[in-house]
């Protein structure tokens, strides 16, 4: 791209350019064919999903950065694909063809060119499915995290129809970082803070790595067997710290997802909450936009709906009772005390209750939001604003990561020991 611009600014013609590169993933293909055997004459060694993984990232990265640039993308703004360093990023391959199947002990699993691989756990769950013939696997993809390797696998099944316990019923959830969730049922889930509760840990560990010798790029420098340990040892901490956040949210919205038929939550934006200095450690650690995330597609799966309030709502100013608004109400104030009603009330509770009443303005049937009595960007005094659905699950491929429409999938997590 800089030899085509700079051949442009001398005059030549467009005829005469250096060929450009095709960004789309048969193009690329066809361009590592040609020039492995010059580049990587080892790449028999290595299977040939480890080189397909980095072009299909290769391409999703120069597709985002192209659209971002000619406004086709919405979002933050997508910066032209990096490098990535293969000591600062999590290794990981998705095997998408060959062999790929559970052996009959349940113990062992099989993937192409590395063969037999065993399980720290059972993976009858999957063997069951795929027995019985309501299970089909589409792809593997293998990732190292905290020391250890796990094997997770993109599965196609059956699902029966679900509907929630209660369908009729309606929740509002109110996130935050004082409680993790507040629920309109009156329920608080305290936020459980795993990063605070082992900072003194990660501190003594990441004082033990830097007394440790290192590695230096500028000087060619190796480290030490003591600082590998040392390493592995914090890599560990932070990724029990991922665990059991991860472990925590899903428990949450499982069961808010099974339970009740409709959920209300609200547009927060996180990235923007994240610049607040004091506050940006702890709104990270309560993972806010995961537990939207995973609301999504868990209320699809279990027959209910998501319903989103307008970022501008006025949730947390709004009197649940009377529907008053205030003009101004500063975080330190704890309980919501209505001047027109007298009611006194939690402020996560308040918001909570504002939230779940608005399932009463949704339209699942209507083109587009509710118009309701809404807010603007001012937060005037007025009621409830216009909602919309979350929208539905658009792929699969990534650990987390929600299926396609038209066709339901399951991830299976095994942990190879």
């Amino acid at each position: 791209m800089a030899q085509r611009a700079a051949e442009r600014t001398y005059g030549v013609s467009d005829e005469l350019l250096t060929p450009g590169l095709g960004w789309s993933l048969p193009a690329l293909r066809k361009a590592w064919n040609a020039a492995k055997e010059d580049v990587a004459p080892w790449w028999r060694e290595c299977s040939k999903e480890a080189f397909n993984t980095g072009l299909d990232a290769l391409a999703r990265a120069l597709k985002n950065w192209s659209d971002s640039r000619g406004g086709q993308r919405a979002g933050r703004t997508v910066r032209f694909p990096r490098f990535k360093s293969r000591r600062r990023t999590t290794p990981s391959v998705r095997f998408t063809t060959g062999a790929i199947r559970v052996e009959p002990d349940r113990k062992h699993v099989v993937l192409p060119r590395l063969g037999p691989l065993k399980l720290h756990e059972s993976a009858r769950k999957l063997a069951r499915r795929i027995d019985n013939g309501t299970a089909r696997i589409m792809s593997a993809s293998v990732r190292r995290d905290g020391e250890r390797w796990h094997v997770s696998f993109t599965v196609q099944v059956e699902r029966a129809d679900r509907a929630p316990a209660r369908p009729a019923s309606v929740v509002g959830v109110d996130v935050g970082v004082k409680h993790l969730a507040v629920l309109s049922t009156g329920e608080m889930v305290p936020n459980p803070r795993h990063l605070v509760d082992a900072q003194q840990r990660l501190r003594r560990l990441g004082r033990a790595l830097s007394r440790r010798t290192g590695p230096d790029r500028r000087t060619g420098q190796q480290p030490s067997n003591r600082w590998r340990r040392a390493s592995a040892r914090l890599g560990r901490a932070h990724a029990r710290i991922a665990n059991l956040r991860r472990d925590g949210l899903h428990k949450l919205t499982t069961r808010l997802a099974r339970e009740h038929g409709t959920v209300v939550v609200e547009d927060l934006n996180v990235t923007g909450m994240l610049r607040n200095r004091r506050l940006a450690r702890h709104i990270a650690d309560a993972s806010l936009g995961e537990l939207r995330r995973q609301l999504a597609y868990k209320t699809e799966w279990n027959g209910g709906q998501l319903v989103v309030a307008d970022r501008w709502y006025p949730s947390s100013k709004t009197c649940s009772d009377c529907g008053a608004v205030k003009t101004k109400l500063a975080l330190s104030e704890r309980e919501y005390r209505c001047q027109e009603c007298g009611m006194v009330l939690d402020r996560d509770l308040n918001a909570a209750r504002n939230l779940a009443a608005l399932a009463t303005e949704y339209d699942p049937a209507g083109s587009g939001p509710v118009a309701g009595r809404g807010a603007d960007r001012k937060t005037l005094p007025a009621g409830l604003v216009a909602v919309k659905r979350q929208p539905g699950p658009a792929h699969a491929g990534q650990t987390g990561t929600v299926p396609p429409q038209g066709e339901t999938a399951d991830r299976v997590l095994a942990e190879a020991h």
